[in-house]
């Protein structure tokens, strides 16, 4: 589903608002931040997405910045697509050794291997 379609669905954004309530982290590439825009969570927070949609951030209160990786109280933003290794290298710090790594595990398997298989899966490793 595009970013579009996503921030137009209800159940999506309910899921987005939830994880904002509990305290979880989140983390959102390229369009990704116009979920976050529904989903009302950006007003005040520092963050980065594609460049066509900073003026949306802005808009929705965000404070936008052009850098490969912003991370903001456990929401963490890049760009594009070229960003991804330093995306998901933050990711793995932020989530799986930082702060937030007691909320990052799901049925009993850390987030950071399920990052990491990601990884291989794409790069054709696994």
């Amino acid at each position: 589903m595009n970013p579009d379609e996503l921030r137009a669905t209800p159940d999506a954004l309910e899921f987005t608002k939830h994880f904002f309530r509990e305290g979880k982290p989140v983390a959102a590439i390229c369009h990704a931040p116009w979920g976050l825009i529904d989903a009302g969570v950006v007003r005040g927070r520092k963050l980065t997405s594609w460049e066509h949609i900073q003026t949306d951030v802005k808009n929705a209160g965000g404070n936008w910045a052009n850098q490969e990786v912003v991370v903001d109280n456990g929401l963490l933003t890049s760009r594009k697509p070229d960003d991804i290794p330093a995306f998901n290298k933050k990711m793995i710090e932020e989530f799986c050794e930082g702060k937030h790594a007691r909320q990052t595990q799901f049925a009993g398997v850390r987030a950071r291997d399920i990052i990491r298989r990601n990884i291989e899966v794409r790069a054709g490793l696994a």
